[in-house]
């Protein structure tokens, strides 16, 4: 037997005085299993010993919440006795080091995540982010990331909606997808994982233990080095076929008054979940390690603890409800063992070959594991800003050609094909506009689904980043026609143990805090991702949004396509031509400095209401929000996605045309209307405060902005399919 020292502790991850808290707490030197048990539970992905300060503040509560942060997923009431289950998580490490298997487990952890709640799974999304276009390990990496997010997703027959593709050098060395589902359930069939009672049956379900993952949770607490290759054997192996096979025999269970608990075994396997579920419910907890069912000779009871080993369930059961449940697994071709029970202990005890091998206060792997207040520094405005005046002078319609040819506005298609948008059957609106729009199956109502993300914006100012991407995501949302509910995130950041780092991922919260409050719209969800880096180089800061609204009838639902021709174009909030942080200086002349675009809540808030009001009275034809690229990229992606062109005149409040066109003034939408609903909708602005512009009107064939841009649609499209097409 290995005699645990402080060395062994480093290499599992702990520091020295962590090592010797541990110790203390158990009065004694832990041994191998023990020490592993603390490594998976004490790490950054576990405990969340470097966040819970800040995530602490986040508003988390609402009419519509059921549940919020602290169980595998969020749940929020849509009325009629119906439920929606979400949550979005990261996969960043695994997938940089096995791009396929951990795309592809990234997304079926995160299903477990909803269908554990008894919920059925009905819709995907991904945010995934890449290096620059010309690294050398970047097409691999993206091949193999949509490829295993398709793979996995498809074979289980989950439609992958929306999402995003992103790419930025700071991520060269460490890319992130994160992984987004939503499940619908009744509000009376939603199924916790606190565990209760005395002796009651703990039965492990689903696939066989292997030796893949072990340590998983670990390497996702760490940094990249030069020995990142070295670390494959720690990322999970996925099969979305025994993933499909769990869940119809989960859900069928909980048609039965059969389980009192139910958590899925993620990160950190089987000691994650055993803990989660005892601590939980204030008991004890005793398993017998010789009755995991192993696909592998010879594991030990290390092995077994930390195995990350996909497709399996914990599940504690009601008296006299084992020889039922134990007949539907059999009948799905999955084990079921009895493999403990609880007890009165509050201890984690594992037996091995009829010892003890590991009895550990369950208060030490939760309530007193350690939790850090980390310094931090405060990120100011910055005060470098790009003189414009010294520019090269360029061409409105090249400018235009260069954006929407460049990779991160180009368009996806070549991603989106490879997902299965449309099974199940109730996908409305998929990928390429504001949200997603599924019906809920056999009612009126729909749900709207987006995920954002805005590196450059929270990089510059934190503060003002983190209130933008609620913003942006809450104006998604409104654009598909529905009442933001609710948000999920997934907080991607570099190493906690920096100041800055650290100072970015508090300045942010800050930001999504004061978002979230204003615009009613509580994180019920989401993850915290740190160490994203390689050799001290951190990623920047990345939170991303993941957003549910609420359609109470799908015939309202609207998206960004122009409709019809000799319509009137409104822009919906004022336009003081921001450039600093856009695109247009970005992909024009490689300038990524200066501050993002100030937030007005009350702006933010009183357009996008008066926006649902048009929406719920069917005044509109089509609503687009204007964000990335400014408003000319907002008009190109609506004539892209239709088969009618526009006609803008010049502006006469802002007389600079670049300014105007490719400024990121936040809070704004362009709407397409029928002129006979024209003085309606002035009427109900004018009512409302709200600042609009008449900008123009809808055409045949043409994107056109007189005197200064006349592109074709159809060399518009080609152009915007060019980057993907010989990429």
């Amino acid at each position: 037997m290995i005699e645990v020292t402080e060395k062994i502790a480093i290499e599992h991850g702990l520091k020295k005085d962590e090592y010797k808290k541990i110790c203390d707490l158990l009065k004694r030197n832990p041994n191998m299993t023990e020490l592993g048990i603390f490594s998976a539970m004490w790490n950054e992905h576990c405990s969340y010993k470097s966040s819970k300060v800040h995530l602490k503040n986040l508003p988390t509560k609402g009419k519509q919440v059921i549940q919020g942060p602290g169980e595998n997923a969020g749940v929020i009431d849509i009325g009629d006795d119906d439920a929606i289950i979400f949550k979005i998580e990261s996969h960043n490490h695994p997938s940089y080091i096995e791009p396929y298997q951990g795309a592809a487990t990234g997304v079926g952890g995160i299903l477990r995540d909803v269908f554990t709640m008894g919920a059925r799974p009905i819709a995907l999304l991904n945010s995934i982010h890449f290096g620059s276009p010309e690294h050398s390990k970047t097409r691999g990496l993206l091949n193999g990331v949509v490829s295993g997010i398709g793979g996995y997703g498809n074979c289980i027959g989950i439609p992958t909606v929306a999402g995003e593709t992103k790419f930025n050098k700071t991520y060269n060395d460490n890319i992130l997808v994160n992984a987004m589902a939503v499940g619908h359930a009744k509000k009376n069939k939603i199924f916790y994982s606190k565990a209760k009672g005395l002796n009651k049956s703990v039965v492990y379900v689903g696939s066989k233990t292997g030796r893949d993952g072990i340590h998983g949770a670990s390497m996702a607490s760490a940094e990249f080095d030069e020995k990142t290759e070295e670390k494959k054997p720690t990322v999970q192996v996925g099969d979305p076929f025994t993933e499909k096979l769990l869940m119809e025999a989960c859900l069928e269970l909980m048609k039965e008054n059969s389980i009192i608990s139910i958590q899925d075994m993620g990160a950190a396997g089987l000691t994650s979940s055993s803990v989660e579920m005892a601590s939980k419910g204030d008991l004890g907890i005793e398993l017998d390690l010789e009755k995991i069912p192993c696909r592998e000779e010879k594991m030990t009871p290390y092995e077994m603890m930390l195995s990350e080993s996909q497709e399996r369930m914990l599940i504690i059961l009601e008296d006299d409800q084992e020889l039922k449940a134990r007949k539907i697994f059999e009948k799905w071709d999955l084990d079921f063992v009895v493999i403990g029970k609880t007890t009165n202990t509050k201890k984690l005890v594992l037996k091995y070959n009829n010892k003890v091998e590991a009895e550990i206060p369950l208060n030490a792997l939760s309530t007193k594991a350690p939790v850090y207040e980390r310094k931090w520094t405060k990120k100011k405005l910055p005060k470098e800003k790009a003189d414009l005046k010294t520019l090269k002078k360029i061409k409105l319609d090249d400018a235009l050609i260069k954006i929407l040819s460049s990779p991160n506005h180009s368009n996806k298609s070549w991603v989106t094909e490879q997902f299965d948008q449309m099974v199940m059957c109730d996908t409305m609106n998929k990928s390429g506009g504001d949200a997603a729009i599924l019906r809920i199956h056999g009612k009126e109502k729909a749900i709207a689904v987006s995920v954002d993300s805005s590196a450059n914006y929270c990089k510059s100012h934190p503060l003002t980043g983190g209130k933008q991407i609620v913003c942006e995501n809450w104006r998604n949302i409104i654009s598909s026609g529905a009442q933001p509910l609710a948000i999920t995130n997934c907080l991607n950041f570099g190493n906690p143990e920096n100041p800055e780092v650290m100072g970015e991922f508090a300045e942010c919260l800050r930001g999504i805090k004061e978002a979230c409050e204003f615009l009613n719209y509580p994180v019920v969800s989401g993850n915290v991702s740190f160490y994203n880096g390689t050799n001290k180089k951190n990623i920047f800061p990345t939170p991303v949004i993941g957003g549910i609204g609420l359609i109470k009838k799908y015939d309202n639902a609207i998206n960004h396509k122009f409709k019809s021709e000799n319509s009137v174009i409104i822009l919906v909030g004022k336009t003081f031509g921001h450039l600093e942080q856009s695109v247009f200086l970005e992909e024009l002349h490689s300038i990524s400095y200066g501050q993002p675009p100030e937030i007005n809540f009350p702006n933010e808030k009183n357009n996008g209401v008066s926006i649902l009001e048009l929406i719920n009275k069917k005044l509109l034809n089509s609503v687009h929000d204007v964000s990335a690229g400014g408003l000319i990229i907002t008009l190109a992606e609506m004539v892209i996605g239709s088969e009618f062109g526009v006609k803008i005149k010049k502006p006469e409040n802002l007389t600079n045309l670049t300014k105007y066109f490719f400024g990121e003034d936040q809070g704004r939408y362009v709407i397409e209307i029928d002129k006979n609903n024209l003085l309606n909708v002035e009427k109900i602005l004018k009512k409302n405060g709200v600042f609009y512009e008449n900008i123009g009107f809808t055409q045949k064939d043409y994107l056109e902005i007189k005197d200064e841009i006349k592109i074709n649609i159809k060399d518009l499209k080609v152009i915007n399919d060019k980057w993907y097409n010989n990429y």
